[in-house]
This record gives structure tokens, sequence and C-alpha cells, in this order.
């Protein structure tokens, strides 16, 4: 990864940052051989997100307000705490202490492992929902573990146990559009994905089947910043909202200041690495307030992954 945002890099030392654009084609021309995924689309996310960061941090405003400044609180959910790994016993004490935590959302797993069956994977579902209580959203993420007769089969299930599952996720192969589109038909459930799909023209032909009620964008696989916008655009064309994948401290300026944004992943996996990060409160996030992204490195931790 290092040595490919460095060779990426080197093609742009001396451009103006400011031309983000440019640089952005700039460096999917130079990619183009490698095709749409993979360790490219993620350096030149990184690059992406450097420029946007300058950016912002030369006009001395933060991203979220340089974008538009779409609100000043995004709402967000707790993502990770209820792993399918989970005995049925330990996620469910993790779900009552979220909601304790002030949470008005959270997601939970299903696709479970081992031999499952659909009553098991209806009773974890029920379970979770009595833990967290009837007031807070539950999402759900298969992970791509069913296929699609199966997710219409278990999705119906859950519905008919009045579980009241906020969106199902990514339940069959991410690119199999017409069977996301036969689920998202059958179910009542809003039916999300996206969080698998590289670059840009993946979503277009996911909007143009109908496959799903929410798009899921990563900044990572989508080539950075630049991209995502474009994507939410799209969707917003489609009258479709958008939520996003993982990395919150970048997110939330993303989400909330799209007219279509609909909330943020809260998955902490990097937040050792930053000074200090955004923080819910009552279930949402307030926009940051500093320049940019708003973020410093701590680098003692990041001494630790240099080489």
């Amino acid at each position: 990864m290092r040595h490919a945002v460095d060779e990426l890099g080197a093609l742009v030392i001396g451009e103006d940052p400011l031309r983000v654009e440019a640089i952005a084609r700039k460096l999917r021309d130079a990619a183009g051989s490698s095709g749409p995924a993979g360790i490219l689309t993620m350096a030149m996310s990184a690059i992406d997100v450097a420029l946007w960061d300058i950016k912002g941090k030369a006009l001395g405003q933060p991203l979220w307000k340089l974008l538009g400044g779409g609100r000043d609180r995004i709402a967000t959910y707790a993502s990770g705490a209820l792993r399918r790994g989970l005995k049925l016993e330990e996620a469910v004490t993790a779900a009552g202490r979220l909601r304790d935590k002030g949470y008005r959302q959270t997601k939970m797993q299903l696709g479970l492992p081992g031999a499952t069956s659909p009553a098991r994977e209806i009773e974890q579902a029920r379970l979770i929902r009595e833990a967290v209580g009837p007031n807070m959203d539950l999402m759900c993420d298969i992970n791509q573990r069913w296929r699609p007769e199966q997710a219409i089969d278990i999705g119906r299930r859950v519905e008919q146990a009045g579980v009241g599952l906020f969106w199902l996720e990514d339940v069959t192969a991410a690119d199999d559009y017409p069977g996301l589109a036969r689920v998202a038909d059958a179910l009542s459930t809003p039916v999300a994905g996206g969080e698998y799909l590289w670059g840009i023209t993946p979503f277009r032909r996911m909007l143009e089947a109908r496959s799903v009620d929410i798009v899921m964008i990563d900044q990572v696989r989508s080539g950075g910043i630049t991209p995502w916008l474009k994507i939410a655009g799209m969707a917003e064309a489609f009258d479709v909202p958008v939520v996003s994948h993982g990395v919150p401290e970048i997110h939330v300026h993303l989400v909330g200041a799209v007219p279509n944004g609909l909330t943020v992943e809260y998955m902490p996996r990097l937040f050792p690495l930053w000074r200090a990060v955004p923080q819910p409160r009552d279930g949402m996030l307030d926009m940051p307030a500093a320049p940019g992204l708003g973020l410093e490195f701590d680098e003692a931790a990041i001494a630790k992954y240099r080489a």
C-alpha cells in the first residue's frame, strides 16, 4: 500500500493541490491498466483524501462546510459490537450495553456460522431486538452470505416475527444486481448495499437495476472523497439515501454534507491513530469545527507502524 501511494503520489508532485478533480483524473489514467479495484484504488483514495484535507485547511473551513454544509449534526449507528462470532448471550448483553450508552441505532450480523437455520437466525434477531428495546433502529448485515431465495425466506420470517429492521444489508453477492433486486422487491424491509463495490460504475448498474433501497459507500473502495460525492449525487437522482461504510472520522463530513445522507457507521477501528476523533452524543455526531478533516495523527501511535 505504501509503495502504491508513493508511486502514484510521485506523479502529482508540483500540482496545485486545490485542483482535486484534475489530480483525480490524472491518477485514474495512470492506474487504468490495473482495473477499478484493489491496492491502486485504495492508494488513489489516500491521496484524494489528503488533497481535500489540504483544501479545507488552505481555506480555513471544515470539509463538510466546504462541501455545502448540509447540517450541523448527523445520525450515527454503533457497528462492530454485535458480531456473528459472539455467543447468543454475549450478543444480547452487548446489545443492552449499546442501548445504555445512548445509541439510537445499532447493527447486528446474521448469516450465523456453523450449522445455522432460519429458526436460529430469527431467534438471534428477536432476542437482540428485545435487548435494545423497541425505540432503537436495528440494522442487520449479512456480508453476502445468503442466496437471493434464502434472503427472501429469512427476511420474510424476520418481518413476521416483528423484529422491525431498519435495513437488511449485503444479503447476497454484491454484484448480483438482479438477485438483490428480487430481494428488495420481495421484502418490505429496506435493502442496503454497496460497501463491496469499487469505483463509480458499479453503483450506476446497481441503481439502474433498482437493486437496493439504501446505497452504502466506502470512500476507500470508491477511490476517495471525489468519487464518493459523485456516487452520492447519482443516488440522489434515483431518490435513494446514502450511508457510509467504516472510517467515521472522514465519513461524518461526507454524509453530513450531502442532502441524501442518512447515517454514519460508527466503527472506531482507526481511532487509536488520531489525537481526537468525533464522539457520539445522544446518538448523533456533531460536525467537526476544525479546518479540513479536523484530524491530527498521534505520532506515537503512528511510529509503531513505520518500518
